[in-house]
C-alpha cells in the first residue's frame, strides 16, 4: 500500500480521513501522517483502547460491548460509525482485535474486527483471521489491511 498515493488521492478529492483504533493503539494515524502534507487529509485519529474510551469518545454502546465483546464485527461498524460523526471526515477506519500474546478458543490471537465508513453509504465490516503471528506483527499486518480498506473506500467516493 502506497500510504503516500492514498493521501493524494484523497486530497485531490477533498476528502478527510479519521481513524478509530484499539489493538493498533494509532499505527493507522502514525502510517498516514508520517507523510509530510497529511494534515490536508487526515483530520484525527481515535486511540480507544479501553471498552470506556470507546463509549466515550466514539459512542459505542454498552449493550453491544455486552452482546458481542470488544472484538466483534458490531463494535468494530460502531467504532467507524462514531469516528465518522465526532470528526470532520467523510472517510473512517476502525481497528478491534487480539494481538495478542493471549486469546481464547472463542476469540484466538491474531482476529481483527475491521469497519469502514463512507460518509453517506452503508458501513462494511470484516473480520481476519491474521493467526498467532505475535502482537508485532498482527498489529502491522492489522495496519496494513486498514491502510487497504482506506484505499477502497476512497475508491467507492473518489
Amino acid at each position: 500500500m502506497n500510504v503516500a498515493s492514498l493521501l493524494d488521492r484523497a486530497k485531490a478529492h477533498g476528502v478527510m480521513i479519521a481513524t478509530a483504533e484499539s489493538c493498533t493503539g494509532g499505527m493507522v494515524a502514525a502510517a498516514l501522517t508520517d507523510i509530510p502534507g497529511s494534515s490536508a487529509v487526515v483530520d484525527r485519529g481515535f486511540v480507544t483502547y479501553t471498552n470506556e474510551a470507546k463509549q466515550q469518545m466514539l459512542g459505542v454502546r454498552p449493550e453491544t460491548l455486552d452482546a458481542y465483546g470488544a472484538v466483534s464485527e458490531e463494535v468494530a461498524q460502531e467504532m467507524a460509525q462514531g469516528a465518522l460523526r465526532n470528526s470532520n471526515a467523510q472517510l473512517t477506519v476502525s481497528i478491534t482485535g487480539i494481538a495478542g500474546p493471549g486469546g481464547s478458543e472463542f476469540k484466538p490471537e491474531g482476529r481483527v474486527c475491521f469497519g469502514l465508513a463512507v460518509d453517506g453509504h452503508t458501513t462494511t465490516t470484516q473480520t481476519v483471521e491474521f493467526g498467532p503471528l505475535g502482537r508485532d506483527k498482527v498489529r502491522l499486518a492489522a495496519r496494513d489491511h486498514a491502510l487497504d480498506l482506506l484505499s477502497r473506500g476512497l475508491s467507492s467516493i473518489a
